[in-house]
């Protein structure tokens, strides 16, 4: 029984290999399918690709890491900040601080003039209806 045994556990050793083996060679050919068709190097894409778990890609460390290398490669590098771009930059912003100050500051001139306009109608109204009335403390005629 134990010569069965040993033989099923060669047996189900070697499938699994040979699975293993199927399954690192269809990551790989998905790789090589990515990269010249220029898509993105992702553990997604390549799972997609290749028919594969992300748990197969992430326990395999050659795979791991040339997705994790090619990944890298394709992401691009962000522009040093020179201290020339960093002035333009700065330059940029308080320019359009001053633009956004400047605009808010005719509003309110705009809003405050406005407003005096309304109070100088309102006191000539009143003007008018004391006018009218009589100014206090004079005897209106009978």
């Amino acid at each position: 029984m134990t010569d069965a045994r040993t033989k099923r556990t060669q047996t189900l050793t070697a499938a699994a290999k040979a699975k293993s083996q199927a399954k690192t060679k269809a990551a790989e050919q998905a790789l090589r399918a990515l990269v010249k068709r220029g898509e993105p190097i992702t553990f997604q894409a390549v799972q997609r690709e290749a028919d594969v778990s992300h748990a197969f890609l992430y326990n395999h460390p050659d795979l791991r890491g040339r997705i994790e290398q090619l990944r890298a490669q394709a992401r691009p590098l962000p522009a040093p900040i020179s201290p020339a771009n960093e002035q333009s930059t700065l330059v940029l912003a308080l320019t359009s601080q001053i633009t956004r100050l400047k605009k808010q500051h005719r509003e309110e001139v705009q809003a405050l003039r406005d407003a005096l306009e309304q109070a100088h109608g309102e006191n000539l109204d009143l003007r008018r209806e004391l006018a009218r009335r009589g100014s206090p403390g004079q005897v209106q005629p009978s």
